[in-house]
């Protein structure tokens, strides 16, 4: 189990449930625009929100922005440690620095002091276009073992410093690159890891890549909070996360399965499916949910399920716990839906 750090109330590592993360794209000295995309992310679904901060602007939105949200705020800062000192001292409740970047080991000493004082953990953010030359010429390019060393080191700058509330990552827009750096660092410290694959491009593709690679990880135990990282709206991205952690019950919620059709179907499936997800959408409860076309797999399908509807023609089979209710003709989707919500409500 790795060590865990807390992000005020937020607990990373040591058992804790996988916590989802994105990323502000406002300006962030614009505090209107950025507390309202904050707000966004948290409803939906994001239990921390990281802001840009890169100048002195940013450091004295930080302490209006961080009274104005609902979940802790992470400051990510590059080249300046006067700006990740700010940052704290207005209430950030975590920092994203590289050390090894910050000018030296004076600064991270300060830095470090700073944060021992506020009890704020850092995330040491490694990608494959910031590994040092020496250790890139080393290893002869970006390899697992390169952003491992990178990564480690950076850490040995703050542990010098008598500072180890630490958070690493170590993304590469590569999903096997990603995935092989994770397993390797996952064997070589007890930090937790913020895990992802890091820009992966729009949604569609990039969300593919990541429930690739963050799932394969997720699957052998490794990541303590991650972040799917798509081009345009971040509110996209907790939408996904949320998708890749209820996929692999690692969150509440409902759990679809649907079939694919075939020339057996009777009934409108996808549009059954489609219009049961939009009208289900706030519920948050642990439910597994089947939508099946005919007679083939849908009784299998129900026996583990909550609830599961068998297509026949023109009409659906409505189960509840393996057992068959009654058939639903008509508005199959508002019957299912009256009974999904009886269930959660006598379930309690």
């Amino acid at each position: 189990m790795k060590k865990a750090v807390f992000a005020r109330g937020l607990q990373i590592g040591g058992g804790a449930p996988v916590s989802v993360q994105s990323m502000t794209n406002t300006r962030t000295e614009d505090i209107e625009s950025t507390a309202a995309q904050i707000r966004a992310l948290a409803e939906a679904g994001c239990d921390l929100v990281r802001v840009s901060v890169y100048n002195e602007a940013c450091v004295a939105a930080v302490r209006t922005l961080v009274d104005l949200s609902p979940v802790p705020l992470c400051a990510d800062i590059h080249f300046d440690a006067r700006l990740a000192v700010g940052a704290v001292e207005n209430g950030i409740a975590k920092l994203r620095i590289n050390p090894g970047n910050i000018g030296g080991e004076d600064n991270v000493r300060m830095v470090a002091d700073c944060l021992k004082q506020h009890q704020i953990p850092v995330r040491i953010g490694v990608n494959t276009g910031s590994i040092e030359k020496d250790i890139l010429a080393r290893y002869g390019g970006v390899t697992a073992q390169a952003m491992c060393e990178s990564a480690l080191g950076h850490a040995r700058l703050l542990e010098r410093a008598g500072y180890d509330r630490i958070v690493l990552s170590l993304k590469a827009s590569d999903v096997r690159l990603t995935v092989d750096a994770y397993r390797m660092i996952d064997r070589l410290c007890d930090y937790p890891l913020h895990v992802g694959v890091t820009e992966a491009g729009l949604p569609g593709d990039g969300t593919l890549k990541s429930a690739i690679g963050i799932g394969a990880l997720l699957l052998d135990g490794i990541g303590d909070t991650i972040r799917v990282s798509l081009t345009g709206d971040p509110v996209r991205e907790p939408q996904a996360a949320l998708d890749i952690l209820r996929a692999l019950s690692l969150r509440p919620g409902i759990r679809w399965t649907s079939c694919p059709t075939c020339g057996r179907t009777r009934v409108d499936v996808e549009g059954i499916a489609r219009a049961l997800k939009a009208r289900l959408s706030d519920v948050t409860d642990d439910l597994s949910v089947a939508v099946m076309g005919c007679v083939v797999n849908g009784p299998g399908e129900a026996r583990d399920k909550d609830i599961a509807l068998c297509g026949g023609d023109g009409c659906a089979a409505l189960y509840i716990r393996g057992e068959y209710v009654r058939t639903l003709r008509g508005d199959i989707v508002g019957e299912t839906e009256s009974a999904i919500r009886k269930y959660l409500h006598d379930k309690g």
